[in-house]
């Protein structure tokens, strides 16, 4: 995969089943700890593959949020920028690449209720048709991660 171009797959419109932790971090284990809900997605790609933006809807949750993804030739590193319609503001990045296998791995450091947290986002299972995001937190500097939020992405037929 060529890591300049790595979001083009994330074009089209799309399904979205999300699964989140009802509090992001507590590590505490049980399907009554998780919470489902759909939504939908409308991406795009830009600036010949080196750029993507998509709006994602929660109607469940009354909010949607957008994501602008910026490809940096000199870095060879993405940077993903978040914002949610909840707060208007935008959400610090985070950055990395694609790795050969064509799974991305993107860290940034935010805050979560208060508490400071370095975020890892993983873009895996790509295909023409479905793939795989997940958000964790780390409260220890890396050393370990909880995953709180899946999204498993599936295009709408044309």
């Amino acid at each position: 995969m060529d890591n300049s171009t790595g979001f083009t797959f994330l074009t089209g419109t799309y399904d979205v089943v999300n699964r989140w932790r009802k509090d992001f971090l507590d590590p505490t284990e049980g399907d009554d700890r998780w919470e489902e809900f759909p939504g939908l997605t409308h991406a795009s790609v830009h600036f010949d593959g080196r750029a993507s933006f998509d709006e994602i809807q929660f109607p469940t949750k009354g909010f949607s949020g957008l994501t602008l993804r910026l490809y940096d030739p000199a870095a060879d590193t993405w940077s993903l920028y978040w914002a949610s319609k909840r707060t208007g503001t935008l959400f610090p990045p985070v950055t990395g690449r694609f790795t050969p296998d064509g799974t991305g791995v993107f860290h940034g450091d935010d805050e979560h209720d208060g508490r400071e947290v370095e975020v890892r986002f993983v873009w895996s299972e790509i295909t023409e048709t479905t793939a795989h995001w997940e958000q964790a937190f780390s409260v220890d500097k890396g050393r370990t991660w909880l995953t709180n939020w899946h999204m498993h992405i599936t295009r709408r037929a044309t």
